[in-house]
Parts: structure tokens; sequence; C-alpha cells
């Protein structure tokens, strides 16, 4: 399967949108929705197409007939604690049948490639820790987990 990566259009919305339930495609912790993975990614991504996110960095990877096989979405954003120029990986997200054909990890470069050209000087990215295989995928790509998040639910 042959694909490009590109930045995206608003005319994408509705394929990219489409992608955003396989942000849930593992074992999810306790009391956890599926669609609260993606709810405000998809708001996020609503308004850059609406043109209200410009900080947002959104790049797709197409077939050859322009079908949306995957998406990445970026904000340039602060760095946490150094408050350095930096980017966030919002989503990234690839169509179960396009898996393992390495759209992800080009998605990726493309992504930090897009952030380093914003000024950006790292990318940081949230993952659950039972995600296994998205965990491997960026360790793969270099990044380190640093912070954990802890819950605690009240009943």
């Amino acid at each position: 399967m042959s694909y490009s990566i590109r930045p995206a259009t608003p005319a994408d919305l509705d394929a990219m949108l489409a992608l955003f339930p396989r942000l849930a495609a593992f074992d999810l912790p306790p009391r956890r929705a599926p669609e609260h993975l993606w709810h405000g990614d998809a708001e996020l991504l609503r308004a850059w197409a609406a043109g209200g996110a410009p900080a947002l960095l959104v790049r797709v990877a197409v077939d050859a007939d322009d079908l949306v096989l995957g998406v990445a979405l970026v904000s340039l954003r602060e760095e946490l604690l150094s408050h350095a120029p930096s980017a966030h990986l919002e989503v990234l997200a690839i169509h179960a049948a396009a898996e393992g054909r390495g759209i992800g990890r080009a998605l990726l470069d493309s992504a930090e490639d897009a952030a380093r050209a914003h000024g950006a000087q790292s990318m940081t990215l949230h993952v659950f820790a039972n995600n296994t295989r998205a965990r491997a995928v960026y360790e793969r790509m270099g990044y380190d987990g640093e912070l954990l998040r802890y819950i605690k639910h009240f009943e």
C-alpha cells in the first residue's frame, strides 16, 4: 500500500474524526469510557478546521486515492517545566487496515519536523501505562517516559 504524508485540510475533518476511536484500541483502565480518550481532541480538531486553533499542526497519511489512512495532531505550547518552546502530540491514529506499514512512524516524523520548523525544541505526549504497543512505538522513536500520572476515583 503506497501512501504519502501531507498537511491536513478542513475537508479531511470527517475522515480524521472517524479514526479517533482507534485511540481506545487497547485494554482501557477501569472507569474509562473509550470516548473520553478522544472527546477533547475532537473538539480541538473541529476548532482547527473552523480556523480557531492556529497553534495546531495537523498531518494526514493518504493513499493514492487521497483517502485518509492516519492522522497526527500536534499543538505548539511551552514545555511544562522549562517553559521552552515545545510541542505536544495530541493524537496519532492509524486506520486498522493500514497498521504495520510504517505510517505511524512517518506521521510522527512529519509532525516532529513541522514542530521543529515552528521553533519547538521538544515534543511531549501522553500514553496510558497499559497501552504497551503504543509505548513500545514511542520508545523506539526516542521518547522517554518522564512523568507518571496517578489517579484515585472517589466513589
